[in-house]
């Protein structure tokens, strides 16, 4: 069985040491466990059945996982895969050497699948309902329309923004699985094993704090590890320890809570210069100087999920707990207000 990547350019020397911490069976893979145990019972069905794999549709925040499960079930399977993403195919032609060329079984995956072109979906629904594909000659009223068979494979797809995608691609999904953020006690189980296969010497205490501070992601987990062993070997014999870890995430800007600078500057704008909110998203990413879907995707699921921002019908506002964790005397109406802003939405 064999994997094959496709990207633009050569894996650089971090984007090789990132894939050489991902696990190569699904029994190596840490959390998720509802999602896992989901999987394992569908592909241990389809191996019994000898058919391909349901179109398989994973969905969350980055960093948790969804490309790696992809080649988890390719390896269980025991089949080839074939990856590519939504933006590198502009049109029907990108995909028909590869389509054609699925083995039986195979896997064919696409990240960030919400941003296929409608040309495209167009041209894959026929490929993952019927098997076939149809490939127009030439331009004009005396082009002709073959059809080509496929093999039977898998499509797994991968998306951070669920709701963009039309609903009869959803509908083509056999199994649909939503990944959510990591506690930090599987982030510490991750740390370690991460510290193993690249040889780094990092304690229980170390790998609890640097996963504390990990944004529930293993993603950034991985980053943050790689960062702190750097300031270990220079600082400190290269021995990760908590007091050690603590010193080079102060470096690297991530505090107790995990915020990095983007996220404390994200907040502060939202109390001192809009006075808590709200303050709408395009207004903000001008004012931080981001692109407005990177703050929606990358920075706001995170700060949601810990009680720090709330998105309303009007903007986005800061909560109690952000004032209070910038050393801010939350406003005296703020839970009123707050009350006010959910009743408009």
């Amino acid at each position: 069985m064999t994997t094959e990547i496709t990207t633009p350019k050569a894996l650089d020397g971090e984007r090789m040491s990132e894939a050489a911490l991902r696990p190569q069976r699904m029994s190596e893979f840490v959390g998720q466990e509802k999602v896992k145990e989901s999987l394992s019972i569908y592909v241990e069905a389809a191996l019994k059945r000898k058919e391909p794999l349901d179109h398989t549709l994973f969905y969350g925040p980055p960093g948790l996982g969804k490309t790696t499960l992809a080649l988890l079930i390719a390896n269980e399977l025991g089949v080839d895969i074939k990856t590519t993403s939504g933006p590198a195919l502009e049109r029907p032609g990108d995909l028909v050497s590869t389509l054609t060329n699925l083995k039986e079984g195979d896997v064919l995956f696409i990240d960030e699948i919400h941003r296929l072109r409608p040309l495209i979906e167009e041209f894959l629904y026929p490929g993952m309902e019927d098997f076939r594909i149809e490939i127009r000659l030439g331009e004009g009223p005396k082009a002709q329309t073959i059809t080509m068979k496929l093999e039977r494979f898998t499509l797994i797809g991968a998306t951070t923004r669920f709701g963009l995608l039309t609903p009869p691609m959803r509908a083509r999904f056999g199994v649909v699985e939503r990944l959510g953020y990591y506690p930090t006690a599987e982030l510490k189980q991750i740390v370690l094993r991460s510290a193993r296969i690249i040889g780094v010497a990092v304690d229980e205490a170390g790998a609890e704090e640097m996963a504390r501070r990990s944004r529930g992601t293993p993603r950034i987990a991985n980053r943050l590890l790689r960062r702190v062993r750097d300031y270990a070997e220079v600082k400190a014999d290269g021995v990760i320890t908590r007091p050690v870890a603590e010193a080079a995430l102060e470096m690297l800007n991530v505090d107790e809570y995990g915020l990095e600078q983007m996220d404390a500057r994200m907040l502060r704008l939202i109390i001192e210069d809009f006075s808590g909110g709200p303050v709408g998203l395009s207004s903000l990413a001008v004012a931080l100087g981001e692109e407005p879907d990177t703050l929606e995707e990358v920075y706001e699921p995170y700060l949601i999920q810990n009680g720090l921002l709330q998105r309303t019908a009007r903007g986005r506002v800061a909560t109690p707990k952000a004032y209070q964790r910038f050393g801010y005397e939350p406003p005296a109406d703020s839970g009123e207000q707050q009350g006010r802003l959910f009743t408009d939405v």
